[in-house]
This record gives structure tokens, C-alpha cells and sequence, in this order.
């Protein structure tokens, strides 16, 4: 890329900055000081009005417009562009100063250059900081409403913060004389090698589009996916991160989280629970009926079971025990909660067979010596 410079540079200042000087030299020196004194003492006096200004001027005026904006609940852009116009003001009291330097001239042509890439980049500066604002006050807005795609916001964000920085940078070049539309053509051919050489990163990128678009989870979710268990941290540009239950962080390549297979746990609207109980054989009909009913009522009592399904039945028998089938759902599908719930229906349950006199099966296991003299009962374990 050749730079183009400018060609011509203003040799002296005009208008105000003009008169200024000359008042300078005509009542403040009484006409003693010369040309350049006096434009050092405008220059100096300048660059600290500006940082004066930009400091605290703005700060002050940002101050009124916050509190005015505040009234209507909303202040948006306005924290935002507090520091990008503060630098703005900064940034055009040098450029005004250099502008009356006696030794101007023998300046470079480089530092003209240097003010309109600065100028440039304060701008796009400006910019960036308001749509950053934009977005965040968006994704505020969707957090109160619990919309989905308030988890996915500050991948949003990161995703357009990185093109507008390319963007941006373009931009400088453009503006201090670079020909970037040439630089953009060359891309072509090198851009096929760079999409080669970063495939995987590329795809990465795809991946999470992928995540973006389809929403298979959110911040937060328990989730398994290629074989890993854990509750999502981040999603980012190039990989999602899980926290598993033994407090291990998994990075998963978002191009694996776009082609695996996703069980979310979170959406889950209730946990089941499948469970059986081994009764003794030897239990009276009638009795082991009455502790089937209370059973039920315990789980249609119970506020942590939902009441969808409730399943209690004598499923099976045989030799040595009847298998009594209990399934059910807990109302959350919270893993603390839906344990805590089991815990409850289990303690319960063990209650009413003990009220009842119904004893669980303790089947024992007889083993016999080659001799026929059978040894002493002992349960199995």
C-alpha cells in the first residue's frame, strides 16, 4: 500500500487565531515581544484551555445532560460519549495550536496525517461507544422481559465490536491517503490462504452463528454435550465453556458444539423419577393394597411432585419379594430441588410401610457345602 500525502501545508494561521497574536504583541508585549514569542504564549495557552475544557468543561455538560436525560429514565449514549467528545475537544485544541507554531513549516508532512487519522479515530471512537450503548441498553431491556436472546447479547456485542474494528481501521487508512481499496483487491488471492491456514478458526466462527441462531442453550443451562456434563459459563467467538460438577472447566470449539448432539437438562419441564420397592412375599393383599393408596395420596399431597403422572402399581412378583413400580415427576427439574423432593417421598414412603406393618423384601441366600451341610444365612452384598 503507497501512502498519498498532501502535497501542500498552510504556512500561517488566519482569522481569530490571527488576530490573536497580533492583540498579544500589540497590548499585552507593548509591541516588544516578536512574531514567534507570541505565538508560543498562544499555543501553550491553547493546549491548556483544551485540556481545561475537555476535562472538566465537558464533564460538567455531560453532568447536566445525564441529569436532564435522567428525568425520563433513559440516559441511553449519553455515559458513553462522555469520554470519546472529552477526548474530541483535547484532540482539536492541538490541532489549533500547532496550527500558529512559527516552525510549522518545517514540520512534517507526517504529523498533517497524524491529525486527520486522529480525528478519524476519535469519531469511529464516538461511535462505537454509542452502539456498544445501544446494545447494552437492549440487552438490558430483554433480561427484564426474560427474553432468550438476552444470554446471547454479549456474544452479539463482541461479534460487531470485531468487524467494526476492521471496519475502523480501514477507515484511518483511507483518511490519511492510503489506498485501500487497492489493498482490498489484493485480499483476494491472500485471503483464499488465510481461509485455508485458519479453517478450523473460521469454522469456529460459523459455529457460533450456528449457537446464535438456533439457541440450543443460554448462560447457565446444564447441558451434555461430546460426552461432557456441566452448566454453560460463556459462549464466546470461538468456544463455549462448561463448569462440571466436579468445578472443572470444559472449552468446547464451537464448531463441535454446531455438529454434536445438545441434551439440555434445563428445559427439562419436570424430572422423572422411576423407582421400585422390593416388599416381603409373605405381606397380606389387603394390607399391602391400604400402603399402595397411602403411597398415592403421599405424592398427591406432596407440592413437589407434579401431578401430571403418578404412577404406583404392584408391577411384578416372584419367589422371594413383590415389586411394587413407583414413577413420578418433581415439579422442578432443578437437580437440588428434585433431589431434596426424592428425599421427602423416600422418608415418607418408609414411614407408611413402618405405620402399616408392611416389611420390604430381605431376601437371604442359603450356600450349600459339598458335604450337604448348609452354612449359616447370609444376605446378599
Amino acid at each position: 500500500m503507497k501512502p498519498i500525502l498532501p502535497v501542500e501545508v498552510p504556512s500561517a494561521p488566519t482569522g481569530l487565531l490571527e488576530q490573536l497574536i497580533q492583540w498579544l504583541q500589540a497590548r499585552l508585549f507593548l509591541g516588544t515581544a516578536d512574531d514567534s514569542t507570541a505565538r508560543w504564549i498562544v499555543f501553550l495557552a491553547i493546549i491548556l484551555v483544551s485540556i481545561l475544557v475537555g476535562r472538566f468543561g465537558v464533564s460538567l455538560v455531560f453532568r447536566r445532560i445525564k441529569k436532564w436525560s435522567a428525568r425520563f429514565k433513559n440516559q441511553l449514549m449519553v455515559p458513553a460519549l462522555e469520554a470519546p467528545a472529552s477526548t474530541f475537544v483535547i484532540l482539536c485544541g492541538f490541532i489549533a495550536a500547532l496550527t500558529i507554531l512559527p516552525l510549522w513549516e518545517t514540520v512534517p508532512r507526517i504529523v498533517r496525517v497524524g491529525e486527520q487519522g486522529a480525528l478519524t479515530a476519535v469519531v469511529l471512537w464516538g461511535v462505537a461507544c454509542a452502539g456498544g450503548a445501544v446494545i447494552d441498553h437492549f440487552g438490558l431491556g430483554a433480561k427484564e422481559r426474560k427474553l432468550h436472546i438476552a444470554a446471547f447479547i454479549p456474544l452479539i456485542k463482541r461479534t460487531l465490536g470485531a468487524f467494526f474494528i476492521v471496519f475502523g481501521i480501514l477507515v484511518v487508512l483511507e483518511s490519511i491517503g492510503f489506498e485501500v481499496k487497492t489493498f482490498l483487491a489484493g485480499l483476494g488471492i491472500g485471503g483464499l490462504a488465510f481461509a485455508l491456514a485458519a479453517q478450523d478458526t473460521i469454522a469456529n466462527l460459523f459455529g457460533s452463528f450456528v449457537v446464535i441462531m438456533d439457541q440450543p442453550f443460554y448462560v447457565g443451562d446444564y447441558i451434555r454435550i461430546a460426552g461432557f456434563e456441566g452448566t454453560v459459563e460463556e459462549i464466546g467467538l470461538r468456544s463455549t465453556r462448561l463448569r462440571t460438577a466436579q468445578r472443572t472447566q470444559v472449552v468446547l470449539p464451537n464448531k463441535t458444539v454446531a455438529s454434536e448432539i445438545i441434551t439440555n437438562f434445563s428445559r427439562m419441564p419436570q424430572r422423572r423419577v422411576d423407582t421400585s420397592l422390593s416388599i416381603d412375599i409373605g405381606t397380606p393383599p389387603e394390607d399391602l393394597r391400604h400402603a399402595l393408596a397411602d403411597i398415592r395420596n403421599l405424592l398427591r399431597a406432596d407440592p413437589g411432585v407434579h401431578q401430571g403422572q403418578i404412577v404406583v402399581s404392584l408391577a411384578d412378583f416372584s419367589a422371594l419379594s413383590l415389586q411394587v413400580q413407583i414413577v413420578y415427576f418433581t415439579a422442578d427439574p432443578d437437580w437440588e430441588s428434585h433431589m431434596a423432593v426424592r428425599e421427602r417421598i423416600n422418608m415418607g414412603i418408609l414411614r407408611l410401610l413402618a405405620s402399616r406393618g408392611v416389611p420390604l423384601s430381605n431376601p437371604t441366600t442359603v450356600i450349600h457345602m459339598e458335604s450337604g451341610t448348609p452354612i449359616t444365612p447370609q444376605k446378599p452384598g
